[in-house]
C-alpha cells in the first residue's frame, strides 16, 4: 500500500486476538474513516438504505455503508463528478462496493443464492437460448432486464466501474458458483477467478487514485465446499497484491465455519477480511471466531419490511394477530432510536397493515432502523467480548438466549 497526499491511505490494525483461534478485534482505517471491527455493514444497494436517511444511519451507529457495482454502473460517472460515493451518497463514512459479478451471473440461472453459469446446467429452464448473461474467459456478456440492452462486465470494466464510484474497499471480479455445481465445475470456474484477480489488481493500479485518494483492493476467495480448493486458492491470492479479502461462496450452515478456517488460515493475517452477504446471528458469530472481520447482507432490512423483528429472544412477526393493540415494546434490551422512543409492537403492526402508503413507509423506516441496530449491536458486543475475553462466555449465552437453545 502507498501513503497519499493529506494522509489518504488504507490500514488495518488488530487490538486483540482470540486466543487458539483465528478471530480478532481490529481496527480498519480508510480514508472516510475507521471501522472498528468485528462490524457490519449496512447494504445502500444504488448509494442509500431503503427507506433510510442518512441521519437514519448516523443515529444507529452504524460505521460503514456498502453498495453494488452493478446497480450504480450507469450512475458511476455522476458520482466520480461529485467526489466519490461517501460525498455523493452524503454518508460522508466508510463504503465498500462489490464487483457487480453476482448481479450479472444471476441473470443467467434463477436467482438469489442458486447461480450457475456452467452450459448445459439447466435450472428452471435456463439454457443459453433462455440466459440473461454467459460467462467467457473475457469476463459476463449479458441483458440488461430493464433496458433489454446488452452489455458486458468483466475484471477490467468491474475496476472501472468501481473506481469512477469511488468507495474506499472494491470487491476483485470472480465467478460464484451455485451450490449444485461439482468439483468439476468449480476447478474450472475457480482458476477463471483466479486469472480475473490478476486481471483486477492491473487495471484497479490505473485507476485507484482517480478521485484523490486511496481506493483499496479486496480479492474474492471461492472455492465451493472442497478444501483443496478453498486452501489452494487462498494461497495464491494471499501472494497477490491485494489489501484485504471477501470470503465468497454459496455457504450451508454445517459447513461455513469450517470453510473459513480453510481460508483464513492460508491467508495473511494482518489484512482484514469480509464475509460476503450473511447476518444470521450464529452465521456472524461463527465467522467472527473462524476469522471474518466485517459482514453485511440484505436480510435485517428485507426481513423488516415484511413483519420479521429481530429480538434479544428471537424473532417475532408483527403480521401475527396476536400483536394487535399490543403495549410492549419491541424489545427490552435494545438501544435503538425506535425502542428509546417508546414505540410498541400493536403501534408497528398497525403501521404495517396499513394501507396508507406514507404509514407504510413509516413502517418500513422504523422496523429497519430496528433490525439494522440490532445487527451493529450483536457485532459491537462481539468485539468488546473479544477484548474483554469472554467472547465465548458471550457467545453462549447470546445464542441460548436468541435460538431457545
Amino acid at each position: 500500500m502507498t501513503d497519499y497526499q493529506n494522509n489518504n491511505t488504507f490500514s488495518f490494525e488488530i487490538e486483540k486476538r482470540l486466543e487458539g483461534k483465528l478471530g480478532r478485534a481490529g481496527i480498519i482505517h480508510t480514508p472516510h474513516g475507521d471501522i472498528k471491527t468485528p462490524a457490519f455493514m449496512c447494504v445502500g444497494t444504488r448509494g442509500s438504505v431503503n427507506f433510510l436517511s442518512m441521519e437514519d444511519l448516523k443515529a444507529i451507529q452504524a460505521q460503514a455503508m456498502l453498495s453494488n457495482g452493478y446497480h450504480l454502473r450507469n450512475a458511476s460517472f455522476e458520482i466520480a463528478q461529485n467526489g466519490g460515493l461517501a460525498a455523493w451518497s452524503k454518508w460522508n463514512g466508510p463504503t465498500l462496493t462489490d464487483s457487480g459479478g453476482f448481479q450479472v451471473m444471476s441473470l443467467g440461472s434463477g436467482s438469489g443464492k442458486v447461480v450457475s453459469m456452467k452450459v448445459g446446467h439447466d435450472l428452471k429452464n435456463t439454457e443459453p437460448e433462455h440466459r440473461f448473461a454467459k460467462v467467457t474467459e473475457d469476463g459476463v456478456a449479458f441483458t440488461d432486464p430493464n433496458s433489454g440492452q446488452d452489455d458486458f462486465i468483466g475484471p477490467e470494466e468491474s475496476m472501472q466501474i468501481q473506481c469512477r464510484i469511488g468507495a474506499d474497499i472494491h470487491m476483485a471480479f470472480d465467478e460464484l458458483t451455485s451450490l449444485a455445481d461439482d468439483y468439476d465445475y468449480n476447478v474450472e470456474a475457480l482458476a477463471r477467478t483466479e486469472r480475473w484477480a490478476l486481471r483486477s489488481i492491473e487495471e484497479h493500479r490505473k485507476h485507484q487514485y482517480d478521485l484523490g485518494y486511496y481506493q483499496a483492493l479486496y480479492g474474492v476467495i471461492q472455492g465451493g465446499r472442497w478444501e483443496d480448493l478453498r486452501r489452494s486458492t487462498s494461497k495464491k491470492f494471499a501472494k497477490m497484491d491485494f489489501d484485504g479479502y471477501g470470503l465468497g461462496g454459496a455457504f450451508l450452515k454445517e459447513n461455513l465455519g469450517d470453510i473459513l478456517r480453510w481460508c483464513c488460515e492460508e491467508l495473511p493475517e494482518n489484512k482484514p477480511r469480509h464475509l460476503l452477504g450473511l447476518s444470521h446471528p450464529d452465521d456472524i458469530l461463527i465467522g467472527i471466531e473462524m476469522g471474518a472481520d466485517t459482514f453485511d447482507c440484505v436480510a435485517p432490512t428485507r426481513e423488516a419490511r415484511h413483519g420479521k423483528i429481530y429480538t434479544r429472544y428471537g424473532n417475532i412477526n408483527l403480521a401475527n394477530s396476536r400483536f394487535k393493540d399490543s403495549l410492549e415494546p419491541l424489545d427490552d434490551d435494545c438501544d435503538c432510536p425506535v425502542c428509546k422512543a417508546g414505540w410498541t409492537k400493536g403501534q408497528l403492526r398497525e403501521l404495517l397493515k396499513s394501507q396508507d402508503k406514507e404509514k407504510r413507509h413509516l413502517y418500513f423506516n422504523l422496523s429497519s432502523q430496528h433490525n439494522l441496530r440490532f445487527i451493529l449491536r450483536l457485532t459491537e458486543e462481539a468485539r468488546q467480548a473479544l477484548i474483554d475475553d469472554t467472547f465465548y462466555e458471550y457467545r453462549s449465552q447470546f445464542l441460548k438466549d436468541y435460538y431457545h437453545k
